[in-house]
């Protein structure tokens, strides 16, 4: 399965833990909510840019009940 998926300025709590929420779409059009704990990049890979596209998405976040993001 492919999807793409776009950072929101929302964060929630899944199973005790802070999660990013983001909003995504599968390769058919089929809109879903993805729930994101942790983004790693492979360290074989220059990660400066990914570094810096991730840090202007995270700042802080607004938390959100998980009932009101689905």
């Amino acid at each position: 399965m492919r999807m793409q998926i776009e950072s929101t300025d929302q964060l929630t709590h899944m199973d005790g833990v802070p999660v990013r929420v983001w909003k995504g779409t599968s390769e058919d059009g089929t809109p879903c909510v993805v729930f994101v704990h942790r983004i790693a990049v492979s360290n074989q890979v220059d990660q400066a840019q990914f570094e810096r596209e991730l840090a202007e998405q995270l700042p802080p976040g607004r938390v959100v009940d998980l009932r009101h993001v689905l």
